[in-house]
């Protein structure tokens, strides 16, 4: 296993805990949430890191650490919503959580380890402002193919922006 492999295992691991407790104690209320709300609430985030970074300053505890680790986890909810059908029940099992988490997360690590191959591990030289930026770009990629109400000609679909996201957070937590 590599040390990038290593490093992604832990971010995600941390990630996890956070997703598993708050399951435990709100059960799976996320269900409710459409597309455009996940969306928005990973923006939301992503807004708060990109203003503290231009402030320079925060007010409020959790800090940019905690902001990116929630990014990962709506990216996540955002994958799990996808995938089930809509007459889903809202409230899922822990176990059934954690092994949706353990599906999604897996599949955008395989997709880190495909571009660390293609891209020589690029993403190290980058900044944490570049993160923020790109997470913003994709969840307006997302917005645009919802308004194109999911249809694209070319572009990959929603869950590749998901996975996306999930990486570049992934690549800010390591680098923190």
């Amino acid at each position: 296993m590599t040390e990038t492999d290593k490093q992604y295992d832990k971010a995600i691991l941390s990630c996890k805990e956070i997703f598993l407790k708050k399951a435990n104690d709100y059960g799976t209320a996320w269900r409710v949430l459409r597309t455009i709300s996940i969306v928005d609430q990973i923006f939301i985030k992503a807004q708060r890191i990109r203003t503290i970074q231009e402030k320079g300053e925060q007010r409020i505890a959790d800090g940019i650490a905690a902001e990116f680790k929630g990014i990962i986890n709506y990216a996540v909810i955002g994958l799990i919503q996808i995938e089930l059908p809509e007459d889903a029940p809202e409230e899922m099992d822990i176990s059934d959580v954690s092994a949706l988490f353990d599906k999604y997360v897996y599949t955008a690590k395989k997709l880190m380890q495909d571009k660390n191959h293609d891209y020589g591990e690029a993403w190290r030289s980058m900044s944490q402002e570049s993160f923020v930026d790109l997470i913003l770009m994709k969840l307006q990629r997302i917005r645009q193919i919802l308004n194109n109400e999911g249809k694209t000609l070319m572009s990959e679909g929603i869950d590749a922006n998901y996975l996306d996201i999930i990486n570049y957070a992934v690549f800010a937590l390591i680098l923190l």
